[in-house]
């Protein structure tokens, strides 16, 4: 092999040598960034997931929403009642995000307990609204119970939990509450 051909294959060498260098360094460097990234994009996640409400917040509102549902059936205010059902549902959606296993939980809980209270609802049977109603507060006991914390004792309140609204006025439920 001629001296030329030597240096030409060194220089070239040289510049594989160079040129894997610097591909496993900008692989090096766009790794870094992209796990920097990560980092950021999960440290913005969990910054957002400690301002949503854990799960006690947001059944304080069940809790105000499921009396208020009562006297608005009891009051033939059906659509409320629809309303009110509607929200106890939607009120505990930041429980996906900060607790996804008691969500879950609460989730097959409201479609087991709530499916036949909504079924009396929109048919404005009173008769059967009341039961369910019944039935629901002795499983939230039972819930509350199993998940210890039994010194949260659901009851009929005397009078609803927001006393600013007209239960009285005669309303259908559609369904089609906001």
């Amino acid at each position: 092999m001629s001296r030329s051909a030597f240096e030409w294959r060194l220089t070239m060498f040289h510049k594989i040598r160079i040129i894997v260098a610097l591909s496993v360094l900008l692989l090096v460097i766009s790794s870094t960034f992209s796990y920097g990234a990560e980092n950021v994009l999960q440290k913005e996640i969990n910054e957002i997931k400690e301002v949503l409400p854990t799960f006690a917040a947001p059944m304080r509102e069940v809790g105000g929403r499921f009396q208020n549902m009562y006297y608005a059936a009891h009051g033939g205010n059906w659509g409320l009642a629809s309303y009110m059902l509607k929200h106890i549902k939607d009120t505990m959606h930041p429980a996906k995000v900060t607790e996804p296993k008691i969500y879950e939980d609460w989730r097959v809980f409201y479609e087991t307990m709530f499916g036949p209270i909504n079924k009396a609802i929109m048919a404005q049977d009173l008769r059967a609204f009341e039961r369910e109603f019944d039935e629901a507060i002795k499983s939230c006991n039972l819930c509350h119970e199993a998940t210890r914390n039994g010194f949260i004792k659901v009851i009929k309140l005397r009078e609803p939990a927001d006393k600013e609204i007209d239960y009285l006025l005669k309303t259908r439920a559609t369904g089609e509450s906001q």
